[in-house]
């Protein structure tokens, strides 16, 4: 009778060759590693060797600091835009300007009105009268889009142009809008 010796019910022969194939699949994966090692020191070396390397490092430090003088002006900018931003959206922006003749008798549309508006679509018309005998200018408030004096209609119509303008320029400018060619 054969009285080989167990463990856990295992042959031991059989767990020595279970342990050497292990032995050497951890060998081999060693190897590999010593492998892919030795290859990324290489790089490293010749990346960081002599005086390249040495510039390398005060060239990217320099630029660690550009970024930091960059991100510190972009705030101020930031900073200075919504101040601007908050001037400007009071600024009268639109203009809407209709010539007409006021009186049958004259030519030449010297009359006209000139409606000056904000974003808000509020601010003046003025509409001037010229005759024969003189000129004659008149201001009417507008606030939102209304007057509470009784406009004329070519009042009316500057300032419709003057917020119809303001949306054809905001639907050019738009990144959406695709309808125009660049060529």
């Amino acid at each position: 009778m054969d009285q080989s010796t167990t463990v856990f019910g295992i042959k031991l022969e059989v767990i020595v060759i279970i342990l050497l194939v292990l032995i050497v699949v951890l060998a081999v994966l060693l190897i590999l590693t010593i492998r892919k090692m030795n290859f990324i020191s290489r790089k490293y070396y010749v990346l960081m060797s002599g005086k390249k390397g040495k510039d390398l490092e005060k060239i990217i430090f320099t630029r660690f600091k550009e970024m930091d003088k960059v991100k510190k002006n972009a705030r101020r900018v930031t900073a200075e835009h919504q101040k601007f931003k908050g001037h400007l959206d009071s600024c009268y922006n639109k203009i809407g300007l209709i010539k007409y003749d006021a009186f049958e008798n004259l030519s030449g549309k010297l009359s006209f009105s000139l409606a000056l508006l904000n974003k808000d679509n509020s601010g003046i018309v003025l509409n001037t009268l010229h005759s024969r005998e003189g000129c004659y200018t008149y201001a009417k408030e507008i606030i939102r889009g209304e007057s509470y004096i009784t406009l004329s209609e070519e009042e009316k119509e500057a300032i419709k142009k003057a917020m119809t303008l303001d949306d054809e320029i905001n639907a050019l400018t738009d990144p959406e809008n695709e309808t125009f060619d660049i060529d």
